[in-house]
């Protein structure tokens, strides 16, 4: 009878990806929230509250204030979504911290928990210093404006885009195979 984890050489074989590295991994968590950060800060700084500056046809600089999620989801919530993601944001963070502290199973999934604990503390660290998230990336075309984003909305959403990307690789193979093998 084959094991249930045919195909690996241990049942937490594939475990081990961030575990000795995870101090490291941290760190890199740690510069996106503050790249994050600076380039809110610099934009703060230097345009105005509303203000815009166009860079081509289809991009701009803007400084806006998003209360909300992602676009402006709950902004007209009457307060109460500043506690509410501020908390979502640090349990995600935590959960993902808690996870990479015991290993994952691709450097991929890895880098997509790091990109995803910096982007939601960037956002998380203007919930509590201002009550809202500085964006300042707008997408247009003509008058059709993409709500704008920043730097760890980028993080966010690539992130999620590695992890889906993660789910179809070797480890999701192996996965497969094993629970083909134990039935």
């Amino acid at each position: 009878m084959t094991p249930a984890y045919a195909g690996l050489t241990e049942p937490h074989a594939a475990m081990v990806v961030s575990r000795g590295r995870w101090w490291s991994l941290m760190g890199v968590a740690a510069l996106i929230l503050l790249l994050d950060q600076g380039v809110k800060w610099m934009v703060a700084a230097h345009l105005p509250l509303g203000d815009g500056i166009t860079v081509t046809a289809w991009f701009n600089l803007v400084h806006v204030l998003n209360p909300g999620a992602s676009f402006s989801l709950l902004a007209d919530a009457g307060g109460w979504q500043r506690h509410a993601l501020t908390a979502v944001g640090i349990a995600v963070s935590v959960a993902l911290a808690v996870l990479l502290r015991r290993g994952v199973r691709s450097r991929l999934e890895a880098a997509a928990y790091v990109g995803l604990i910096g982007g939601a503390l960037g956002n998380v660290g203007d919930r509590l210093r201002i009550g809202a998230v500085v964006d300042y990336l707008d997408l247009h075309w003509g008058d059709m404006h993409w709500p704008a984003f920043n730097l760890a909305d980028i993080f966010i959403v690539g992130s999620a885009a590695l992890l889906v990307l993660a789910s179809f690789g070797v480890g999701a193979a192996q996965r497969g195979a094993a629970r083909e093998n134990a039935t």
